[in-house]
């Protein structure tokens, strides 16, 4: 027996077929580490920019060092992750220049043994340059500090860098101001402490970078990305995640010692003062 099937129904069936059709896995870059607020907040900043857009998102484990997965990148084996700009991680992926922290990621505070705040206390830059820091042996931040004098000592893995801190083996671990807290909490029992008076800036970004094959993905992202700044979107989700905690560390009052960063030398973006921490 023939069925008749109204052609409303047959032409509703075919539109959500070619909906499910047209979906685009995105593979998410997810370091194997302790996840902290900032990564939530990375990751919901990623799914309202693309939001209603053709595309489900599909966190993908990798390992917890940046390079190795901006490398990935370029293999194909993911679509999106992030971190901080520079010449050669742009010449890998297609950067997104919008700073995902408002270039907070700039603004660095030294994680200290919990018995040593006065050796920090009156010092100067000179003398600050001689203390020895500790920074990722994959992170612009190492060059950084050294291109402006000072000592640092580079290392792989990221959980050993707070011990070497609390052994004396370095002096300070300098971190950025939107991290610094967590990280405290997780290893304040090594007898680690916030150092109180100074506060290390130097211009940087911390962007999302996608697969140069994905252009369509990096377009879509970037406007969407561009809306949530231009109706408050962006501004709102930020604070709702960072303002109570920088309110708490009294950047105002810390001696600010500048640095130069020759590996981030867009001007243009410096200038648009929407995208940048302005309180």
């Amino acid at each position: 027996m023939r069925i008749n099937v109204p052609y409303c129904f047959i032409a509703l069936i075919s539109l959500l077929t070619c909906s499910v059709a047209a979906t685009e896995i995105v593979k998410v870059a997810k370091e194997q580490r302790k996840l902290y607020p900032r990564d939530d907040y990375i990751v919901s900043l990623l799914e309202l920019a693309l939001a209603n857009q053709p595309y489900q998102l599909q966190h993908v484990p990798v390992h917890p060092h940046q390079q190795r997965t901006l490398l990935k990148l370029s293999q194909g084996d993911v679509d999106i992750h992030w971190g901080m700009t520079s010449p050669d991680r742009e010449a890998i992926a297609t950067a997104i220049p919008i700073p995902i922290f408002k270039g907070l990621i700039g603004k660095r505070i030294a994680l200290i043994k919990d018995d040593r705040q006065s050796d920090f206390t009156a010092i100067d830059s000179d003398k600050l340059k001689q203390f020895t820091a500790v920074q990722g042996h994959d992170w612009p931040d190492t060059k950084i500090l050294a291109q402006n004098g000072y000592r640092v000592k580079a290392f792989a893995h990221y959980k050993a860098m707070f011990t070497l801190v609390s052994r004396g083996q370095v002096d300070y671990f300098p971190r950025s101001v939107i991290e610094i807290q967590d990280e405290l909490l997780e290893f304040k029992p090594l007898g680690l402490a916030i150092e109180t008076a100074h506060l290390i800036n130097y211009p940087a970004a911390f962007y999302f970078f996608v697969n140069k094959e994905k252009t369509a993905l990096a377009n879509a992202l970037q406007a969407g990305l561009t809306e949530m700044i231009a109706d408050g979107r962006f501004d709102k989700l930020f604070d709702d995640y960072f303002a109570e905690g920088l309110s708490q560390l009294n950047l105002a009052k810390r001696e600010i010692h500048y640095l130069e960063n020759d590996y981030f030398t867009n001007t243009a973006l410096l200038q648009n003062k929407a995208l940048w921490y302005k309180k």
